[in-house]
């Protein structure tokens, strides 16, 4: 139409009806939820944050400490590139460059490194739960990889293992993406999982099996998300999916950051926290240690038809494990029974 009609003009002394009653019956359209908002089980959020989970430093390093420890660890990040292609045209040499690349970056931010293995392979091969067994026959298991999944922390926890434990790291394809660290991770054997698309997850996980059949450990952090180190989140099953494929152990880890006896949530990073923040905030704190403790290995089963049985089996095995072994578990275990359920 290309003319609008006028109101009509309402007399003041026209009495004005009210809106009729809604119908206690009648249906109400329910308003559509907002999918950046919706949970998603693969990419769970943790109950930390940096305002309530990260104390003040004991001791704090001063000015001049601190500006050395970043230059310090500036050069050595970018002294990893050329030690990272070595290590793809030199594969047998990955390891070791790799191993030492990551306590030299960890010694340049003021971080001592504890490590300690609980276990002996003969323990390992002995340990047993419900829905893990031994190897087919009751012989000797097969030499492959071992699948160590730990608690998740920090940015850090991936050089903390890489600098223990000769091993390849599964991480979220976005690291990928990011300058420097790309060429790191290709040259020390990252694989990657994409977290963004649910039909990548088996491909991923025969990545993973692939690579414990050839004898190569992989580090994996299951659940998916970080904690300020006084709790922990539940284990998703889906990385134990590799283990059962490959017959290949699962060794669990626990890490523990340390300012003194006492533990510390200054290396956590949780929440809205920025990288830059957090690197700055663990080279400002003096006496950092981070303690890693590897358990005895859990095989799992291999008879057929219990895959899914099995890695969850595994997944609930590994998280008791490590979740008895961290210091102060009561912190967060309320809000770790409200997440949500496992893939």
């Amino acid at each position: 139409m290309s003319a609008v009609a006028a109101k009509a003009p309402i007399s003041p002394a026209a009495p004005i009806s009210p809106a009729p009653p809604i119908s206690p019956t009648a249906p109400i359209s329910p308003t559509a939820p907002d999918p950046a908002k919706a949970p998603d089980p693969w990419r769970p959020l943790g109950p930390c944050t940096v305002d309530a989970c990260v104390e003040a430093a004991v001791a704090v390093a001063g000015p001049a400490r601190l500006a050395a420890r970043l230059a310090a660890a500036f050069v050595v990040l970018l002294a990893g590139v050329p030690m990272s292609l070595v290590g793809r045209v030199r594969a047998v040499w990955r390891t070791e460059l790799t191993m030492a690349w990551a306590r030299l970056l960890l010694r340049t931010l003021g971080i001592r490194l504890e490590f300690t293995e609980s276990g002996s392979d003969a323990e390992s091969k002995a340990c047993a739960v419900s829905g893990a067994g031994a190897a087919p026959g009751g012989g000797a298991p097969s030499e492959t990889g071992s699948l160590v999944v730990a608690n998740h922390v920090s940015w850090l926890d991936p050089l903390v293992l890489a600098a223990t434990v000769p091993s390849r790291l599964l991480a979220k394809r976005e690291i990928g993406e990011w300058p420097v660290i790309r060429t790191l991770a290709a040259g020390s054997g990252v694989l990657f999982i994409d977290r963004e698309r649910l039909s990548a997850l088996p491909s991923a996980v025969a990545a993973v099996a692939d690579a414990l059949r050839a004898g190569d450990t992989v580090v994996a952090f299951p659940e998916g998300t970080t904690w300020c180190g006084r709790g922990m989140g539940r284990f998703r099953p889906a990385v134990f999916q590799a283990a059962v494929d490959a017959g290949a152990p699962v060794r669990p880890a626990v890490l523990r950051y340390r300012e003194g006896a006492a533990t510390s949530t200054r290396a956590c990073y949780v929440g809205d926290d920025s990288l830059l923040a957090s690197i700055v905030r663990v080279a400002a704190t003096r006496d950092l240690a981070v303690e890693v403790t590897l358990f005895a290995s859990v095989r799992p089963a291999t008879a057929t038809g219990i895959r899914q049985e099995a890695r969850a089996a595994l997944a609930r095995t590994a998280e008791s494990r490590v979740r008895s072994n961290m210091l102060e578990p009561h912190h967060h275990e309320e809000a770790a029974a409200t997440e949500a359920g496992s893939p």
